[in-house]
């Protein structure tokens, strides 16, 4: 694959990290990234069998564990054994995030709106929660959720996946403030429109080019590695000057 021969340009060299979502296909690109970049990776996924696809392909020095983010039990479980199998923390990317219906606030009920936000907003405090204390511990870190180009713009039938592709920014935000002094910096990546398979939801990946590319100022969509590369960013060193920030990678969406 022309993508898994493309140069690494940031180490991670000596560095723990865990990823959330792993299994799917922006996330395992990051796995796989960061395992390049010479990490130790914890590949967290709800369904075990896509996490552990995501361990394979990263190869050596990685750990595939079932993780429901929105569980207290599970999030700590996964963050235990992970500290406990590297010895340290150093980044976590929150990256699951459940696919939620195209919907209104008329026709989303209050089950699946909670659902939601359990998935993307809570797991990303919960495995922060749990993580912190490794981080603390270690001498700092860098904590990464995957927001969206969507959580600054509004889009139709979209309410909830805006609502906490926002909240995660924000959230970003005060955590940075909030840990600071603990040399831990809490950033956001949000991507624009990316080939992966929720890109079905339009029925087929041409299709969702002919719908979305146009909306980016690139005339494309983007590609999971693209979206890799500027995590790795994040979680290395050559962006120790940078807390609280939003990284758009979302090829020109959010520009005009």
């Amino acid at each position: 694959m022309a993508d898994a021969k493309r140069k690494i340009p940031y180490s991670l060299h000596g560095k723990s990290a865990i990823v959330t979502g792993a299994g799917g296909g922006i996330c395992r690109a990051i796995s796989v990234t960061f395992a390049k970049a010479g990490a130790r990776v914890a590949c967290l996924d709800i369904d075990i069998k896509k996490a552990e696809e995501t361990a394979r392909l990263a190869g050596k020095g990685t750990l595939a564990l079932a993780c429901d983010v929105s569980s207290e039990t599970h999030t700590r479980g996964a963050v235990e054994r992970a500290a406990k199998e590297f010895g340290r923390l150093d980044v976590l990317l929150n990256g699951a995030a459940m696919s939620d219906p195209t919907a209104t606030v008329l026709d989303l009920d209050l089950a699946a709106w909670n659902k939601i936000f359990a998935t993307n907003v809570g797991g990303a405090f919960l495995m922060s929660r749990w993580t912190l204390p490794h981080m603390i511990k270690a001498g700092g870190g860098a904590i990464i959720h995957i927001a969206s180009q969507l959580g600054t713009v509004g889009t139709p039938g979209r309410v909830a996946y805006c609502s906490t592709k926002g909240a995660l920014i924000t959230m970003a935000k005060a955590m940075a403030a909030d840990h600071a002094a603990q040399n831990i910096r809490v950033n956001t990546l949000s991507p624009g429109a990316v080939e992966t398979d929720r890109m079905l939801r339009f029925g087929s990946m041409d299709k969702a080019r002919e719908i979305l590319g146009s909306k980016h100022l690139m005339k494309r969509l983007g590609q999971p590695q693209e979206i890799a590369q500027a995590a790795l960013f994040l979680a290395s060193d050559a962006s120790s000057f940078m807390t609280g920030s939003n990284l758009l990678v979302d090829g020109g969406y959010n520009a005009v």
